[in-house]
């Protein structure tokens, strides 16, 4: 039997789930979470990863 995964989905109920975690240690623990990314050259493909990392830490 095959299953079919829906990429989309799974990554929204990850990303919600991260969201309530998130806020819940900032407002419990009064952690305020971050992220620190060291890119070295020039790769197009970093660029983009990274970028795709920065605009899901603003979410």
């Amino acid at each position: 039997m095959a299953f079919i995964i829906d990429g989309k989905v799974i990554s929204a109920e990850i990303k919600e789930e991260l969201k309530v975690k998130t806020k819940k240690l900032i407002e419990e623990r009064g952690i305020q979470p971050g992220l620190a990314v060291l890119l070295v050259g020039e790769d197009p493909a970093s660029q983009s990863y990274v970028n795709s990392k920065e605009k899901f830490s603003k979410e």
